[in-house]
Parts: C-alpha cells; sequence; structure tokens
C-alpha cells in the first residue's frame, strides 16, 4: 500500500469525523442557548425588556394554553407558527417556568366547554374550498393560568400586541396587589358603556375597574390607585372639589380629560366651566376656554347636501414625534396623537416650582389659539388669534398645594389634557393610536414604565418627517429622473473607459 494514498485517506477520514463532530456540537448548543437576531427599529419580532424580567422572575409554574383548530382557513397559517416563536420566547426566558401546550379542540365537548366558560368563543370563518365557499368553526385563543387564577385572550387575530396582552396578564396574575382605577359618572362626565367603552374595556384587561358616582356614595373613591374623569359637563361643587383634592393630596393619581370649549352637532361652539380651575390653578395648571389649530392636523369628514368630503383640518391639531415628552417613557415611543377641538393649557411657573412637570403633548410652532368668534366650517376663514407653541397635555408629579389648605401627605400625580373627543369611541374608529396614548399614561401612573416599551412597538403610523418645500421638490424629481440620469452616467463613463481601453491597446 502507498504510504502517500494511507495517509490522505486518513486525513480525509479524521477531517470528516472532525465536521460531524462539529457539527454535533453546534446542534447541541443550538438547542440549549436560545438567541435571536432582530434587526426591526422598534425590535418588533423580539421580546422586550419587561417581558423577558416578567418571565425570569415567575415564583411559580405559570401555564399556557393556546387553542389553534387544525383546519383553518389558509390567511391563518403562519399565525400559529407566528404565536408559537413568541411563547417559545417566554418559556425559554423563564427557564421552565412557563408551560406552553397548543390544544386543537376539535369536537371534544368537555374542552369546547371549558373554553366557553373562560370567555373564548368558537369562530367562524368563510373559506374557499374545493370552489365554494364553505363556513369553518374554529378557535383561536390563549388561556393562562397561575395558580387558582386564569385570564383569556379570547381571539388571536394577528401578533401586533400579543406580546402586550401576555406580558400584562402575567403581571396581572402574579400581582400581589390589585391595581383599582375608578371612572368618575357624575357632572355629565362621559358614560363608560356608550362612550368610552373602549378605553373602558381595554384597562379592565390589567386593572380592576369601576365607576364612581360621588354623588351616591361618598366614600366611593376611597380605595382607588387612580381616578379618571373624561368630557365633564356640569358644574363641580366645593364637596366634589374637596374630595378630589383630598384624593390628590392622599397621593392618588387624577386623570382629567376635559374641554374649554364644547363643539355640538352643527359644529355650534359654547365655553364651558365646570369648576376645575378653582383646584388646578392650586396646583400649577389652568384649562382656557379657547379652541387650538395647527398647522399638522387630522383629516376630518364633512357632508354638504349630499355629498361628503374629506379635507385636513386645523381645529383637529395632531401631535407627531417632536410633539411628545421624549424624556417621558409613556410618550416617547408615539408617533402621533390627534386631538379635536382641542383646548389649550398654561403651565403656572410659581405654582410648579417644586413639582416634577412633563409637557406630553404639545402643539407645533405654527398654531393658533383662538378664543372668541370661533367659525369651524372646514373652508372658513381663520381671523385672530395668537400664533405659538401651545400644551394640549400636562403632568405634574409632586406634593401639590392645596386650595382647601389641605396638607399633602404623599406625593400625587395629576395628568391634564384639554381635550376629552380624542378617546370616544366614534373618533377611535379613525384614530386607533389615540388610544395608545390613553393607556400609556394610565400604565405609568399604575403600573410604571415597564409595560409601555411593548406597546409603542405597535404603533401604526409612521408619518413623514417634516421637510422644506425646496426639498420636497428635490426629491420629488430625483425619484422621476434619478435612476435615469444615472444608467446615462454610467453607459457615458463606460463608453470612455471602453475608448481609452482600445486606444491604449
Amino acid at each position: 500500500m502507498n504510504l502517500n494514498n494511507f495517509f490522505k485517506k486518513t486525513n480525509l477520514g479524521l477531517t470528516i469525523i472532525i465536521v460531524i463532530g462539529i457539527l454535533i456540537v453546534l446542534n447541541f448548543f443550538s438547542y440549549n442557548i436560545f438567541y435571536r437576531f432582530d434587526l426591526t427599529q422598534n425590535k418588533d419580532y423580539s421580546l422586550s425588556k419587561a417581558s423577558k424580567t416578567a418571565a425570569a422572575n415567575l415564583k411559580d409554574i405559570v401555564s399556557v394554553k393556546a387553542y389553534f383548530s387544525a383546519d383553518l382557513p389558509s390567511q391563518f397559517l403562519n399565525l400559529r407558527q407566528e404565536v408559537g416563536d413568541i411563547l417559545d420566547e417566554y418559556a425559554n426566558y423563564s427557564g421552565g417556568k412557563i408551560k406552553v401546550e397548543f390544544i386543537d379542540p376539535k369536537d371534544d365537548q368537555a374542552v369546547k366547554q371549558e373554553l366557553y366558560s373562560a370567555g373564548i368563543p368558537e369562530l367562524q370563518f368563510n373559506a374557499l374550498e374545493k370552489d365554494k365557499y364553505q363556513v369553518i368553526n374554529g378557535y383561536l385563543g390563549m388561556l393562562i393560568k397561575y395558580g387558582e387564577k386564569s385570564q383569556a385572550i379570547p381571539i388571536i387575530e394577528n401578533t401586533k400586541d400579543l406580546e402586550y396582552q401576555i406580558t400584562s396578564t402575567i403581571k396581572k396574575l402574579t400581582s400581589a396587589e390589585v391595581v383599582n382605577i375608578g371612572f368618575w359618572q357624575g357632572n355629565g362626565a362621559a358614560d363608560v358603556s356608550a362612550e368610552i367603552s373602549a378605553a373602558y374595556k381595554k384597562l379592565e384587561e390589567i386593572y380592576n375597574v369601576s365607576t364612581v358616582n360621588y354623588t351616591a356614595d361618598k366614600k366611593s373613591i376611597d380605595g382607588l390607585n387612580t381616578l379618571i374623569i373624561v368630557s365633564p359637563r356640569e358644574k363641580f361643587n366645593d364637596g366634589e372639589l374637596k374630595a378630589l383634592d383630598a384624593f390628590l393630596m392622599d397621593g392618588g393619581s387624577l386623570v382629567i380629560l376635559a374641554d374649554g370649549v364644547k363643539v355640538d352637532q352643527g359644529l355650534i361652539t359654547t365655553k364651558i366651566d365646570v369648576g376645575l380651575n378653582k383646584i388646578l390653578e392650586s396646583y400649577g395648571l389652568k384649562l382656557n376656554e379657547n379652541l387650538a389649530l395647527d398647522a399638522n392636523n387630522g383629516v376630518a369628514s364633512f357632508s354638504q347636501g349630499y355629498i361628503t368630503f374629506t379635507v385636513n383640518y386645523p381645529y383637529w391639531p395632531k401631535v407627531i414625534k417632536s410633539g411628545f415628552d421624549q424624556n417621558n417613557p409613556a410618550v416617547s415611543g408615539l408617533e402621533s396623537l390627534v386631538l379635536p377641538w382641542a383646548s389649550t393649557i398654561d403651565v403656572i411657573p410659581e405654582k410648579i416650582k417644586d413639582l416634577a412637570v412633563s409637557y406630553l403633548a404639545v402643539t407645533s410652532n405654527q398654531a393658533l389659539a383662538v378664543s372668541d368668534n370661533f367659525n369651524l366650517q372646514p373652508q372658513a376663514e381663520i381671523k385672530g388669534g395668537v400664533k405659538g407653541k401651545f400644551n394640549l397635555a400636562v403632568s405634574l408629579s409632586g406634593k401639590f398645594t392645596s386650595p382647601f389648605n389641605k396638607a399633602s401627605v404623599k406625593a400625587g400625580h395629576l395628568i391634564l389634557a384639554g381635550d376629552s373627543d380624542f378617546i370616544m369611541d366614534n373618533f377611535l374608529q379613525n384614530y386607533p393610536d389615540n388610544l395608545l396614548f390613553f393607556q400609556n399614561v394610565v400604565d405609568s401612573l399604575s403600573l410604571g414604565n415597564d409595560l409601555i416599551s411593548i406597546r409603542s412597538k405597535g404603533v401604526t403610523e409612521r408619518p413623514l418627517k417634516e421637510i422644506s418645500e425646496p426639498v420636497k421638490m428635490a426629491v420629488r424629481y430625483a425619484n422621476i429622473f434619478g435612476l435615469t440620469i444615472i444608467v446615462v452616467l454610467f453607459g457615458v463613463v463606460r463608453y470612455f473607459l471602453r475608448k481609452k481601453s482600445r486606444f491604449e491597446n
């Protein structure tokens, strides 16, 4: 035997064995070391730090059962894989504390009854099968259990906000304390079932939410962590104002969404004063009886006879990225907020010296504040007004000065927005991102800022940055002629290079 051939074959065999060994080791570590690379700006396909922490800090087993039917329509084929990927991340970061199970209910009546009791409905889907439209029954839900407590995610249509739902549910189930939130229902405030049901139901997913009728039960705000007043229309009496003041002085969190000018059908305006400025001015804020207009604005629809038309409407100021407080996690991740018929808010410097102030939402510097002779018609000429940059939502934290000489026991929190329409059900249909702003500010008061980073990943609007007209023209013509010019230049350069090469040869 040729020794050279023997050693070559031996070296080849060793090389193959070494390669196979390396592949086995890599395969072993790939199953035991979990890591994913996410190159999206907001890390949309990775768990946030808050979710990782919530999973890692679990003290006991959390059971997650995902109920997905096997024969769902084609548009849901990838959904199960996406949900599975997310749950795998939770399981890995939990160190085995989160147990995941996918279940197909099929015709198991016992399972279906359990799902019905848990609030997970059986859905009906229209599917095209064998050239016929058929109705398919199935499930797309999830049940999360911790000890004796459980909560359902009834329908999972996409994974857009699934991480937020899972993490918030885990935090709610594992928390020893329950956060109590109350919606004020006196003084003509918005009805939680008829006007702001979407906002109310969203908060119910995490918190213990109730309505407050102070007139009927003066102890109804006792035990609340956060009190929310939306769109009051009737005057607050001294007893009610003293109750609100005492709540804030005792360290409560107060959220007020109020209007300085009421706009009714037919665009009829009425200045309203419900008496809240009596306590607000003592804290350092004043809600003005005016309306803000902005060059950055939302789109509104109007009817004229039998014709409906849509226009940009200056009386619906649109707060963009630069208008949010970038130092406040509650709003720094937001892209837009549209506030219809909003009033401006003054901050009183001498009253806020010892308070932490956050200017949550402000107009652009091309805004106007109009206090009289309101003409809200979409094509009306705007006369008068004061030009400037105005506050539309402000947050204060610390020990406040009471107008009733009540001592501040604990640091409280106050958020005032000069508009209530932005959170109404009928308005959220066209501007769903407004709900993110509301949820975020409530979360920042009630739970801190850890959940906010999760929800803000799901912003749906990415508006273009403001650029000047010359830049717009340059971009427009570059798009039209840029590629053609590049191709022509490339051809000319290549022509001269080839000509030069032939000449040198």
